[in-house]
């Protein structure tokens, strides 16, 4: 997927423990920007109303996806992602620093007021200038209210000194799609701040129609990508959810298309190692299956890391050199089931990465504890 506040996009990868999240993030915002200086703001208009609720029931048959897909998140609140110094008259200054604010808080109210955009806290700096501003933010699990004050920068600017983001877009894989509840899920791992690795709170969010335009092929030390187009005009479904399990959210029936029959959702005891398929949109918008094989079984950690996955298949190698970032989401299947979807390559051998179970997103998607 990808991040950053209102601009034009830019692909990155999460790379830690030597292991790459298969998500192609761009960074949709101002990056450079402090809170209190003027942004540009292009995705503004698209913020949608707040995520719905998830929905009660998801059934075991679904429909298996592999379909790349735009993915736009809006923050719910504004999440810092760094603290820089105002340049004054007098030297550096820091009131955001100063007030005890940190690298991965959420403002979500100021002066008693919500605020979800950079937009908006801008231009409560701009109109109070230097009076104190109370600040309501989260630190985990903890509520925060903070005191801080702008102060005028060298070119007669009110600035806080801090850097804001709410909003990213990028391009991911769709899992599966249940038809009796018009539930999908995405990914298979959490959309995270690239600065502050945060889980983003989602406001609300969408997926859109994409197409892969090249890939960039994978090497040892060099995790490949996905670089794809999508419409920012035109939805396909809403998101309701993002987790560390992955991206959940609902579209209409139609959406999906009747080409694919839908399979049984493995259980954990029905997964094995062995010969098993990935299907994956790495070309224009077609899906296609691949062979892989489920090298290795892990006990519960994390959730997103329960299987090894090797690629076997000539062509998938040929093409992108194993798993690349985009395919975040990719299905697994075994003889006959869906069993999970990739989540992560290795970043010295691309043509291994870890799967996550695919009855643990099922579990994620209506918040059913595992």
């Amino acid at each position: 997927m990808e991040q950053e506040k209102k601009k034009g996009p830019g692909v990155f990868g999460l790379i830690a423990l030597g292991v790459v999240i298969c998500l192609s993030l761009s960074l949709v915002g101002d990056r450079g920007r402090a809170a209190a200086a003027a942004a540009p703001a292009a995705l503004a208009a698209d913020r949608q109303e707040p995520a719905p609720e998830a929905p009660g029931a998801v059934g075991r048959t679904v429909i298996p996806l592999g379909k790349a897909v735009g993915i736009k998140l809006f923050s719910d609140g504004v999440l810092v992602v760094g603290l820089s110094p105002v340049e004054t008259g007098e030297g550096a200054s820091y009131p955001g620093r100063d007030c005890g604010l940190k690298a991965g808080d959420v403002i979500t109210h100021i002066n008693g007021g919500e605020v979800d955009t950079i937009e908006e806290v801008q231009a409560l700096v701009k109109q109070l200038e230097d009076e104190p501003l109370t600040i309501q933010a989260v630190r985990g699990q903890r509520q925060l209210q903070l005191t801080a004050a702008a102060v005028e920068n060298n070119q007669g600017v009110y600035q806080l000194g801090v850097w804001l983001r709410d909003s990213m877009a990028g391009i991911g894989t769709m899992t599966f799609y249940d038809p009796s509840s018009g539930v999908f899920g995405a990914l298979g791992h959490g959309i995270n701040d690239v600065d502050t690795a945060m889980l983003m709170p989602l406001e609300s969010g969408s997926i859109m129609p994409a197409s892969v335009s090249e890939v960039k092929k994978g090497a040892s030390g060099a995790p490949g990508e996905l670089h794809g187009q999508f419409d920012l005009t035109r939805d396909l479904g809403t998101l309701y959810a993002n987790t560390n399990l992955g991206i959940f959210g609902q579209m209409p029936r139609e959406m999906v298309g009747s080409a694919v029959e839908p399979v049984e959702v493995a259980s954990r005891d029905q997964v094995e190692t062995g010969p098993a398929t990935i299907w994956s949109n790495i070309r224009g918008d077609e899906v296609e299956e691949f062979a892989v094989r489920i090298t290795h079984l892990y006990p519960e950690g994390d959730g997103t890391r329960s299987m090894m996955v090797e690629v076997t298949d000539p062509a998938l190698l040929a093409a992108t050199g194993g798993i690349v970032q985009g395919m975040s989401g990719s299905p697994i299947l075994q003889n006959g089931r869906l069993v999970g979807a990739v989540t992560h390559v290795l970043v010295n051998d691309p043509t291994r990465g870890y799967g996550i179970l695919a009855d643990n997103m099922l579990r994620q998607a209506t918040g059913e504890k595992r």
